[in-house]
């Protein structure tokens, strides 16, 4: 799963800010060609084959234009390097015997069944502090939850993340894999 633009341009005076513009490749979404989901606030994972996979961010030094730490053998990478930020994150398979896996691990013996392939969010009690306040671990496919949101104006969308407790909107094309998110945290509204 590759880095999603966000569906307004970046303030340029505050680059964790959205400025009241829409950023060109995402005009799609208010050509009624996207579907509002949920974004969860986890960790992502992927699940292709029944094996589980975690995330991995290989940084690549901006002055050197070498990887910060080496690629782990077997890595997918999700996407290709982003030239500005010098992410460039990758899949790594869960091993059950490390122990910074133990949470993707009890998510995913919880199921109890062979998941479908593609990417989820790992949500629970010790996961980016639980911000969705759930008592056990969960993977939760993206894309899952369907969302109504009847004003995609800036001024609408803004209202609709200060009314609902989550953390942001991640838009699906209907045709394509094309995506994009808005988060709470980018109109500056905490959660």
């Amino acid at each position: 799963m590759k880095k999603l633009s966000t569906l307004f341009k970046k303030d340029p005076n505050d680059l964790g800010k959205v400025i009241n513009e829409i950023n060109p490749e995402n005009q799609w979404v208010f050509e009624n060609e996207g579907i509002p989901t949920r974004k969860f606030d986890g960790t992502a994972c992927m699940i292709q084959d029944n094996i589980l996979y975690k995330r991995y961010d290989c940084r690549i030094d901006k002055i050197t234009g070498k990887y910060k730490k080496p690629i782990p053998e077997g890595a997918i990478p999700c996407q290709e390097a982003d030239k500005l930020s010098g992410h460039h994150p990758h899949w790594i398979k869960c091993d059950r015997n490390n122990p910074s896996d133990k949470y993707h691990w009890i998510a995913f013996d919880a199921e109890q069944r062979n998941l479908p392939n593609g990417t989820y969010e790992l949500c629970g009690p010790k996961v980016q502090g639980n911000p969705e306040n759930l008592s056990t671990y969960h993977l939760i496919k993206h894309g899952e939850v369907e969302l109504i949101i009847n004003d995609l104006s800036f001024e609408g969308i803004k209202e609709y993340l200060k009314i609902h407790n989550i953390e942001g909107i991640v838009f699906h094309h209907v045709e394509d894999d094309r995506m994009c998110k808005i988060r709470k945290s980018d109109f500056g509204i905490k959660r």
